[in-house]
């Protein structure tokens, strides 16, 4: 008779969305940010593959193209951190 291997424990996601993005570690803001992070690499790789036979213009556009892929990497590992600044309300000085 097999033995039966219980590889992961039981999940309840009755709750939705909610209950699925604590199970992957991330909130819905963290899966927008990845979401933009995607899609700027996805430009970023058409750039690269738009160069065109000048050299001056290929060196300029290929420069870009690294730069916005660049950006994309940041933004796809730290932009959790870098906009979770801007949901915390500042505190207003007293006066």
């Amino acid at each position: 008779m097999a033995k039966l291997n219980v590889l992961a424990a039981a999940q309840d996601l009755s709750g939705g969305f909610s209950d699925f993005f604590k199970t992957i570690g991330m909130t819905g803001g963290g899966l927008v940010t990845k979401g933009i992070a995607a899609v700027i690499a996805v430009i970023a790789v058409r750039m690269l593959l738009q160069l065109s036979s000048d050299p001056k213009g290929a060196l300029r556009k290929g420069s870009m193209a690294v730069g916005t892929l660049f950006v994309a990497v940041v933004l796809a590992l730290y932009g959790d951190t870098l906009f979770s600044t801007v949901t915390t309300p500042a505190a207003s000085p007293k006066g």
